[in-house]
């Protein structure tokens, strides 16, 4: 191991329990004997996967930063380079690592490790709004995110960068239940422009217009962002409209699969019976209805739209929409991971959707990482079924509560 890269690993650790003693999480000898314990361990867990290469990086990562070291970092960025399917944000990382002296591996890893401590933060300050700010419960969402299967395994092991979309995603939900619409735009516009997988999230946005959060002017904050985020690209070369296009020129590489290992209704239906564009609209219009009930109920009901329905409303999309789409990947359900674990530490009692989410989750990993399946995949299409039902009752019990009583001056 390159001691560069574990001097970095060991700089991360800081920064995460910097960021808890920030919070003010680190004042009892208790909290800082489970917070040193629980994230020490989870950094030492990922140093123990750091040199390990999957296909996806030896075939598709490792080729990119080459290329891009080959052609120069800045005359690369302005290049499309050759089978590269993801968006320029996450290019810009690649071109600073093929400029380092460190394994690429290393540094590929390390910067998925950071952004998973990043996630944690926002997993902890998500968790501190539903919660009311308890402590204790803040210090285990940032602990139990950095021990998340998915977490740990997607950035470390994998090689994968979902904690960075991932984490700019639970970042835009916070802010716009904090009362900073215009920085959740950003956000959200920061999450789609490192993965289209940031969409899923993208249809609780207008209950946040029904509920207030937000202001039409907000969403032109949305474009602005992307066109920022690309800008860089643009200025090296590349053409602005095929960026601005990349996602809908890139459609033709998911693959023509309705399922590839992951936990969807085309894992827990048979549908040999249809040809595929048929059965590729079912799902289309599956999730379509099932985003049109969603904004029916909550405009029906926006009097009680509170911050814990509209976080509800949140996961129920983070969940429902990968469930239903055709073309979905073992991956997609990472942010769903992440939203229904805090909904566990900030409600325990739906504890068992994110024990259903993540198993759903792991399905598809275990199918990827080890070559085979551990069980078919149409039981992992079942707990996510189950978990999309459990998420739906807190949802409702929320959103039908009654409102609290108004105390007299």
């Amino acid at each position: 191991m390159d001691y560069r890269a574990t001097i970095v690993l060991y700089g991360i650790l800081l920064l995460a329990l910097y960021l808890l003693w920030r919070e003010g999480l680190l004042r009892t000898r208790l909290h800082q004997a489970v917070a040193l314990f629980l994230v020490s361990l989870a950094f030492v867990l990922r140093y123990c996967f750091l040199t390990y290469e999957t296909l996806d990086y030896q075939d598709w990562i490792r080729v990119w930063i080459q290329s891009l070291r080959d052609m120069g970092p800045w005359k690369g960025l302005g290049q499309e380079i050759w089978s590269c399917n993801y968006n320029v944000p996450y290019l810009y990382f690649l071109s600073l690592i093929s400029m380092s002296g460190v394994r690429d591996l290393l540094l590929v890893k390390l910067l998925s490790i950071f952004f998973d401590v990043v996630l944690a933060w926002a997993v902890m300050r998500l968790t501190g709004l539903l919660t009311g700010g308890d402590p204790s419960k803040k210090l285990f969402a940032f602990a139990l995110t950095l021990w998340l299967p998915s977490v740990v395994l997607n950035g470390s092991l994998w090689g994968q960068c979902d904690s960075i979309y991932g984490a700019f995603a639970v970042l835009a939900i916070y802010l716009a239940l904090d009362g900073r619409p215009g920085l959740s735009v950003a956000s959200a516009a920061l999450s789609v422009s490192f993965k289209l997988q940031g969409v899923f999230i993208l249809p609780v946005y207008f209950l946040f217009l029904v509920a207030g959060k937000i202001k039409i002017r907000h969403i032109l904050v949305f474009p602005a962002t992307y066109v920022l985020s690309i800008l860089p690209a643009v200025l090296a070369g590349r053409n602005f409209w095929e960026l601005l296009t990349l996602y809908l020129r890139n459609t033709s590489t998911i693959g023509d699969g309705l399922n590839y290992n992951s936990s969807s209704v085309y894992a827990l239906f048979d549908f040999s019976g249809l040809s595929a564009a048929s059965a590729e609209r079912v799902g289309i219009v599956l999730a379509f209805f099932f985003c049109a009930g969603l904004f029916v109920w909550f405009v029906l009901r926006f009097q009680h739209a509170s911050d814990r329905a509209l976080f509800g409303a949140a996961v129920l999309f983070a969940i429902g929409v990968p469930f239903l789409l055709p073309h979905m990947h073992d991956r997609y359900f990472f942010v769903a991971d992440i939203l229904t674990l805090a909904m566990a530490v900030s409600a325990p009692a739906f504890s068992p959707a994110a024990v259903c989410v993540s198993f759903g989750s792991l399905l598809g990993y275990h199918a990827y990482l080890k070559m085979r399946y551990l069980l078919p995949m149409r039981y992992g299409a079942v707990a996510m079924l189950l978990a999309l039902i459990l998420t739906a009752v807190y949802t409702a019990l929320q959103l039908h509560a009654a409102p609290a009583p108004k105390q007299e001056e």
